[in-house]
């Protein structure tokens, strides 16, 4: 193909005409647009001068375009004017290829780490057609020495400048149907599924059930864990060492996978910058009595990143009466009031009552609330808005602004479109069902959302579902337990970053680890469902980005800035410290370089900083990243599990038609400088110097056993010489575990004697990435035997909150039923974590305890006359 002359006809701008149209579909191939700084490609701001080809979509800000056009003028001034004549064309190809949406192919720039060629890769014809007049710019062009010694052959010097992927040299990407055709479009694959890349965020958390802003020009955010901790990061995200507040002593959870008690809900007033007020929802008990607490805080005079824990001022409790559905949720809306979100009270089929709570108006579990929390400081705690859908009416509570809620899982409010407003005010919520159906509400004021009449969109119970007085609103969203078992609501994308995304709404399921969008056809009202997926492929080989994520999803956010992001963790444990937080990226299009510029204001910090290191790894898949696998969680069922049958609810229809398989597409390899990259073989990887593992007897359970390290190409064992919990924290810590139990020593696990010894006397701080980088006496070097041999206990839970049962508190952890078999005397047995439990009869406590730790068998605690 001929290169475009001075002068010549339409050149590569014709040809990226139909670039302008970016919208959202279906691709039929794996391109993988990437600029020069490793980051998507962008719509410029205004309109290009020089590369006027790529306006609509490409690499490159007025500022690029404007050095661009210097640069061919300062070419033309070196090169002589009868080369010029003929090659200026050429110059203007090349130069412009910079600002092309697949710069970081053309220039083999999508690894950081290899050089950067410094002349876009060319498809041999063109380079051919280019060498017969042209072959002296590339003096002027390039300072590849290598290069102009090839000039004089004509077959070396276009296989040096060739690219292996024919797909993507120049100028035949500017033409190929399925790189251009969806550019700039979030990608789809075969079944519609969305693909995105994730940016991790922060680690280590147990349980992360909320992360907010407090909307006071810092950017800092706020994550609040089950446990009852709250920690503050800073814009930079690195994490104030002390905790922004710890209600760990007065909340009410456990250990046990699933427990839905906890910490729960978070928000700032929306005056924070000014009044220093912010809300938390909470789990409170005594013994057998459970309610959920809405208390008010103020941040301490002393120091922004700390609450005065003395502050606390209780707004509302409301009385639980069973452990799960206990919502969760706070929010301020526009109007200036705080929205609270209560579940229906718990158990199965919301069975208090003869219609149950949540359609109870004059009870407050089930409901969505809307209270005034100012000018109460020397009032009653709250004062209730006058435009409260139930004001006036002697049957209702006035806090109530909506009804016929099970368990509203994560809520949140729309910002509305950037430029036009529209949307702005909308009240999404997430809401758990019964054993068929989760939804997607948009709650209005005095509406009612159906429970227990009905689930999704089919009736729960019968009689109910037929009242004709229901007047209940359908989801704009549900689906059947077959895609998830547990909806946690998200938010409509509203941020800068990402153009594309604005207008979705984005969501996942808790229990199948489902990402999910719908968008809003605004003509029709309806909403349109797609899967979110990982993107495959090259998708997110961008630097920093990953394409996987734990699979039990907490929880979703929205930074100052409009940001999403969202939570989960691989152990959903109140105590154990896989919780990441993520955000969500979209690989396609990004706004343009300094339009999302935030500039946080200063926040004087009095703790130390933990700096953040991210630990998640970008996963190399051929295809779309299938959905994490959840395991199902043990010991307590998560919100909104039944526990029994409900009736037969009516079929429903089944979920969206797939979209067309997509063909595969072809992988190609690349060129580097006239090098070439190496790929990744299918063999067993090396480990890394300073990997280790655990060798440990059969029958052991994970997280314990003997070390052995990796170091000089070769596994080896630690002498026990020095060894102590902070070195042993370095290992747990590279392992995944976020605690250490205990240090062991004289081979307390086994010795290694088939190994060498290999690491003697090492002193760590604790902080280290591997025992490689703590003190030793050397690699090889030492002075003891096997029957030394190191090893370590790890945990996922933290061994500090398995403290003594506390007069007042308690985290009621297990119920059983039992029963006299002779007498039919009936009653419950709760024990508390760790040690200490009510039983029928003092005599019996420690027993119970045994057989709840498995020390004893049940037969011999109970006796023959009591049956669980």
């Amino acid at each position: 193909m001929a290169g475009r002359r001075a002068g010549a006809g339409p050149g590569p701008g014709a040809l990226l005409a139909p670039l302008a149209l970016l919208t959202l579909r279906a691709l039929g191939a794996a391109g993988h647009p990437q600029c020069l700084d490793f980051r998507p490609p962008f719509r410029p701001p205004q309109p290009l001068r020089f590369c006027s080809q790529y306006s609509a979509f490409g690499c490159c800000a007025p500022e690029q375009d404007a050095a661009l056009a210097h640069r061919f003028g300062a070419l033309a001034a070196r090169v002589d004017a009868g080369l010029w004549a003929a090659c200026a064309g050429y110059a203007l190809d090349l130069l412009c290829q910079e600002c092309s949406p697949y710069a970081a192919h053309l220039y083999d720039a999508e690894d950081p780490s290899t050089p950067l060629r410094t002349v876009p890769g060319l498809c041999e014809d063109y380079c051919l057609d280019m060498w017969q007049t042209c072959r002296g710019l590339f003096r002027h062009l390039s300072p590849d020495r290598e290069l102009w010694a090839l000039e004089g052959n004509r077959a070396k010097f276009c296989r040096y400048l060739s690219l292996d992927d024919t797909d993507y040299c120049f100028p035949h990407l500017l033409v190929n149907e399925n790189l251009n055709s969806n550019l700039g479009r979030v990608v789809a694959d075969a079944k519609g599924c969305l693909q995105l890349c994730l940016e991790e965020v922060a680690n280590g958390l147990r349980n992360p059930v909320a992360m907010v802003h407090a909307r006071d020009g810092t950017h800092r955010f706020f994550v609040a864990e089950q446990v009852g901790l709250v920690w503050a990061y800073l814009a930079d995200r690195s994490r104030v060492d002390k905790p922004f507040l710890n209600l760990s002593r007065a909340v009410l959870t456990s250990p046990w996978e699933g427990d839905e008690r906890g910490f729960l809900g978070l928000a700032f007033h929306p005056r924070f910058r000014h009044n220093g007020k912010l809300f938390v929802y909470y789990s409170a008990g005594v013994d057998f009595q459970e309610w959920i607490r809405i208390s008010e805080f103020r941040v301490s005079e002393d120091d922004v990143n700390a609450v005065d824990h003395s502050s606390e001022r209780i707004i509302l409790e409301i009385e639980e009466p069973a452990s799960n559905h206990n919502g969760g949720q706070l929010l301020f809306g526009d109007d200036g009031y705080l929205y609270i979100f209560t579940g229906d009270g718990g158990m199965a089929g919301d069975p208090f009552g003869k219609f149950g709570n949540a359609q109870n108006k004059s009870a407050l579990l089930g409901k969505v609330l809307r209270i005034d929390v100012d000018r109460s400081e020397r009032g009653p705690p709250y004062r209730i808005p006058p435009d409260n859908p139930f004001v006036g009416d002697p049957a209702a509570r006035p806090e109530v602004y909506a009804l016929g809620v099970r368990n509203m899982w994560r809520c949140s409010f729309d910002r509305g479109d950037p430029v036009s407003g529209a949307g702005r005010g909308r009240l999404f919520c997430g809401d758990v069902g019964q054993n068929k159906f989760e939804e997607v509400d948009l709650v209005e004021r005095g509406r009612n959302y159906g429970w227990r009449a009905r689930e999704g969109f089919e009736c729960y119970d019968l009689k109910l579902c037929a009242n004709a007085s229901l007047d209940d609103v359908l989801p704009i969203f549900a689906y059947p337990h077959k895609l998830g078992k547990s909806v946690t609501g998200g938010y409509v994308y509203r941020g800068c970053e990402y153009p594309n995304l604005n207008g979705l709404y984005i969501f996942g399921d808790f229990m199948s680890g489902r990402l999910m969008s719908l968008r809003e056809n605004r003509g029709t009202g309806q909403w349109r469902y797609n899967e979110l997926c990982m993107g495959r492929g090259q998708t997110c080989e961008f630097p920093g980005l990953i394409n996987n994520y734990h699979p039990h999803i907490i929880s979703f956010a929205e930074d100052e800035a409009g940001e999403l992001y969202f939570m989960s963790t691989g152990v959903p444990s109140a105590t154990a410290a896989h919780g990441v937080i993520y955000k969500i990226i979209d690989p396609s299009r990004r706004a343009p370089p300094g339009k999302c510029q935030i500039q946080p204001a200063q926040v004087k910090v009095r703790s130390r900083l933990v700096h953040f290191v991210p630990k998640e790894k970008f996963i190399r898949r051929a295809e779309s990243t299938p959905r994490p696998t959840a395991r199902a969680p043990t010991k307590v069922p998560r919100r909104g599990r039944p526990t029994a049958p409900p009736p037969v609810p009516t079929p429903r229809p089944a979920r969206p038609t797939p979209r067309p398989a997509r063909p595969t597409p072809r992988q190609g390899g690349r060129r580097v400088g006239g090098r070439r990259r190496g790929r990744p073989g299918k063999e067993k990887p090396v480990p890394s110097n300073g990997a280790v593992r655990l060798v440990r007897p059969a029958g052991l359970s994970a997280g314990r056993g003997r070390v052995e390290v990796f170091a000089g190409g070769r596994w080896g064992t630690v002498c026990d010489d020095g060894w102590d919990f902070k070195a042993a924290a370095v290992v747990c810590r590279q392992l995944g575990f976020a605690h250490v139990v205990r240090a062991t020593k004289r081979a307390e696990f086994g010795e290694g004697r088939s190994l060498p010894i290999l690491l003697d006397d090492v002193r760590c701080a604790g902080d280290e990435g591997t025992l490689l980088e703590c003190r030793h006496a050397g690699l090889g070097t030492h002075n003891c035997g096997h029957e030394e041999d190191a090893g370590v206990i790890c945990s996922h839970d933290d061994p500090d909150l398995r403290r003594p049962y506390r007069e007042n508190r308690g985290s009621p952890v297990r119920a059983c039923g039992y029963y006299h078999r002779h007498t039919g005397a009936r009653w419950q047995v709760t024990v508390y974590y760790p040690y200490r439990e009510v039983v029928p009869g003092p005599s019996a406590r420690r027993d119970v305890a045994a057989v709840i730790l498995g020390r004893n068998p049940v037969s011999s605690v109970l006796g023959p006359d009591l049956k669980a």
